[in-house]
């Protein structure tokens, strides 16, 4: 077994950012510019939202965080996400989920320009995806790919199974794997809540990636001798032993699956530290589109 190390990966990623960075800065260059919208006080989200300022900082970027009371209206947050599409200095950004639930989080994503919609949700970003277009992929597949691709994991051929259909992750996972490019050319399955053989077939994967938000849902069974696992889930697990009070656990049953693997992400450290490198490359794009203009 050998640990997919999405941490070092990650770091690899935003020094290559920060060098591009840095050659923009000397030639006297705008440098991109991230804004982060985070509605609450959600725990999780107000840590990753953390992360990705101090990643900008890594990059070289500029970033701006904008805070909100989960009591703040629909049309107010509307007409924050119509501010910064009209700001000429912000290249991108991104408003934090999950929303409060008096706020459509689709209306909200459909509100933001495609152009700055460095998260990849925006319908016509999905579907530039679709089609094998240049676009912003979503920052968690991308970050999957990326770290496939780095660790030279031999994906053609292969039985890919998908575990989870989110339009964030599940869904554009599967048509990332199943593409003619490297990594990628796949095989693959995209198993879900009505699948049901799914013990069957997540045991016959040799790529088996877990999205499903549910913590330790995979277990032994279900992993494949010598199979690639990624996990994506990240489920705060109350723990008394824990500091803190609660232990992050992914989607699959770790310490009894590791041994049967031939890689394996752990939680944390894995996939996190690459979605956030990820959209740090889709921010880079983001000025590059706007300076193609």
């Amino acid at each position: 077994m050998q640990l997919l190390d999405g941490k070092a990966t990650a770091e690899q990623l935003k020094q290559e950012i920060a060098d591009k960075v840095s050659a923009i800065k000397a030639a006297g260059g705008k440098v991109p510019h991230l804004a982060a919208v985070l509605v609450g006080s959600d725990g999780g989200s107000m840590t990753y939202v953390n992360n990705k300022v101090l990643a900008c900082k890594r990059c070289g970027f500029e970033s701006t965080l904008l805070t909100y009371p989960d009591t703040i209206t629909e049309a107010e947050l509307l007409a924050v996400v119509d501010q910064l599409n009209n700001d000429p200095a912000i290249d991108g950004f991104i408003v934090q989920v999950p929303l409060p639930k008096h706020i459509d989080e689709e209306k909200v994503t459909l509100a933001i320009d495609p152009r700055k919609d460095v998260d990849g949700f925006h319908p016509e970003n999905l579907g530039r995806m679709l089609l094998g277009l240049p676009t912003y992929i979503s920052a968690t597949p991308n970050g999957i790919m990326e770290l496939l691709k780095r660790n030279n994991i031999d994906t053609a051929g292969k039985h890919c199974v998908v575990v989870g259909r989110s339009h964030i992750v599940g869904s554009p996972m599967s048509v990332l794997m199943a593409r003619n490019t490297n990594p990628g050319n796949s095989t693959v399955t995209l198993v879900h809540s009505r699948t049901k053989n799914m013990k069957e077939i997540c045991a016959s994967a040799d790529i088996l990636i877990v999205a499903i938000g549910k913590p330790m849902f995979i277990t032994a069974d279900m992993v494949k001798e010598g199979a690639v696992v990624i996990d994506v889930g990240t489920t705060r697990v109350a723990d008394a032993s824990d500091p803190k009070g609660f232990k992050l656990r992914g989607d699959v049953d770790f310490d009894n699956v590791k041994d049967k693997c031939s890689f394996i992400t752990p939680v944390p450290g894995g996939v996190g530290p690459m979605t956030i490198a990820s959209l740090m490359q889709n921010t880079l794009l983001a000025l590059d589109l706007k300076q193609q203009k």
